[in-house]
């Protein structure tokens, strides 16, 4: 399974013989970052936002997810949970759904625009994470320490941050330094893509690892 970041929240994810999955495809007017040109099998939406939901960057006719439910697509087995809306302002608050993708074992657990710490009941629900996607940069989505508690919940053995500044993002975020504090550590580590071939190659700690912005041109 491999796995690239095209910025703000947006992921490819493809495993040859498997659907291939692109996760909350931005509009480049909105968010900045490079105009999306990627192809795929199935499109997931987290929220109702121009960052999250531009259906446009993705091209081909993929089969769209945009809430709750359980689907298998292509040998890929997908559950969609929804989050947010728990407060008091729950009318203002938008619907966020999560979706947690199984590649033949492998789970990826991609947060959406999350605002809140899970329950350790809705932890439990979900069974193992080994790959989680997490918003650290703030804005209407997780901070840097309410990332880094959700993490210390899920137990996962890769985290990959997601929506915080960067220089080709036009939206006020925090940077990723404030997430690499909250988590104690000096740097992370970042690499062109993620490629997994077993759960058994994963790391049995918790690892952090920053994904480069994949050109899409």
């Amino acid at each position: 399974m491999e796995l690239f970041w095209y910025g703000h929240s947006c992921f490819r994810l493809s495993e040859r013989g498997s659907a291939s999955v692109v996760c909350d495809p931005y509009d480049a007017m909105a968010v900045g970052y490079e105009p999306l040109k990627l192809k795929a099998d199935i499109v997931t939406i987290s929220h109702n936002k121009p960052g999250h939901n531009y259906l446009a960057g993705v091209k081909g006719d993929p089969y769209t997810i945009t809430g709750p439910g359980e689907f298998e697509i292509g040998g890929v087995f997908i559950t969609g949970i929804q989050t947010n809306g728990h407060s008091k302002k729950s009318e203002e608050d938008p619907r966020n759904t999560l979706y947690m993708f199984d590649y033949n074992g492998i789970t990826i657990l991609h947060l959406g625009g999350i605002n809140r710490v899970p329950t350790q009941t809705e932890v439990e629900e979900l069974g193992p994470i080994h790959i989680v996607l997490v918003p650290v940069g703030g804005g209407t989505s997780l901070n840097a320490a309410k990332a880094a508690e959700v993490i210390s919940l899920l137990e996962p053995n890769i985290v990959i941050p997601m929506h915080y500044a960067n220089p080709a993002s036009i939206i006020k975020l925090d940077p990723l330094s404030k997430f690499e504090k909250e988590m104690g550590i000096a740097t992370i580590e970042t690499q062109p893509s993620l490629k997994v071939t077993s759960v058994s190659s994963l790391p049995e700690d918790s690892k952090v690892i920053a994904l480069e912005v994949t050109r899409t041109s």
